[in-house]
């Protein structure tokens, strides 16, 4: 650990170290690049702006992830911007580089900071990045108000849900906890979270048992209805197969005869039903009326 501090301080202190660069050297530099591919003239500019990296790595060093992996990631950036920078469009480098070494630290931190992926989208990202910056400047500003009406604040200054700003607010004041971590300290390490997730679906064979099952019973089913006549078919199907069961009076109404006749066709119907399942399919009959 103690070689690794070194190591890093001496990068550190070669960053800052390393000479600025007038606005007609950086052109040049930038020609070089552009012009013959001179890697040298890449080096050089990139180690001129090295200080800008660790400057804009310095920013996010309170998410908890490595500062050295922050600078590692923002000098991908900074070559990033180097192999795209345009020398002809008269803008300082650093002008430029910066979006790129700001931009390549934040999809590390988002990448690197939860085990859960976060800012999939432009407006979470800036939600992520500035949510604390707005809570603690919003809670301030007004003392009074509930954390409902700080998060709706900041959900309408950032262009995101209300439920999102709760969400975020919700993960960054934790962290992550794994299923394999001990229940407790006096569970000795036997007992894990994960033996107390409990899936309320059934077991795959199960499924498939019942799926098998449930096929087979309605193909019996449709069978059976073959004995029926149309009457004894329609008032079945209006009253026993649909999800809004008739009653006997509208049923009886519709086909011009009294209820206490409809029940009565319902009755035989159910009895010519059930004997022709249980000449077909006997073990089934009785589960299936």
């Amino acid at each position: 650990m103690g070689e690794i501090a070194g190591v890093r301080r001496r990068f550190v202190k070669a960053a800052m170290d390393a000479p600025f660069l007038t606005r007609e050297d950086e052109h040049a530099l930038a020609v070089r690049w552009k012009d013959e591919g001179d890697e040298d003239a890449l080096h050089r500019l990139a180690a001129a702006h090295m200080r800008l990296v660790i400057a804009i790595a310095a920013r996010f060093r309170h998410y908890g992830l490595p500062m050295a992996d922050l600078i590692q990631e923002g000098h991908v950036g900074l070559l990033e911007a180097g192999a795209r920078f345009e020398p002809d469009r008269e803008v300082r480098f650093s002008t430029y580089a910066t979006w790129w070494i700001r931009a390549s630290i934040q999809d590390y931190i988002l990448r690197n900071w939860s085990i859960v992926r976060g800012g999939t989208s432009s407006a979470q990202k800036a939600l992520f990045f500035n949510l604390r910056r707005l809570r603690a400047r919003l809670s301030q500003a007004a003392a009074g108000d509930t954390t409902v009406d700080i998060h709706q604040s900041i959900a309408d200054a950032v262009g995101v849900s209300r439920d999102d700003v709760a969400v975020m607010d919700a993960r960054l004041s934790g962290s992550d906890m794994s299923l394999n971590a001990p229940l407790s300290e006096d569970s000795g390490g036997s007992t894990e979270r994960m033996d107390f997730l409990i899936d309320t679906q059934p077991l795959p064979d199960e499924a498939v048992s019942e799926s098998i099952d449930t096929e087979r019973r309605l193909s019996w089913l449709r069978s059976a209805l073959g004995v029926l006549s149309d009457r004894e078919l329609n008032i079945l199907q209006a009253r026993r197969l649909s999800e809004e069961s008739a009653t006997l009076e509208s049923l009886g109404d519709r086909l011009g005869i009294s209820k206490e006749r409809v029940r009565q066709i319902e009755s035989r119907a159910m009895e010519k039903l059930r004997r022709a399942l249980l000449d077909r399919h006997p073990e089934a009959a009785m589960a299936m009326v």
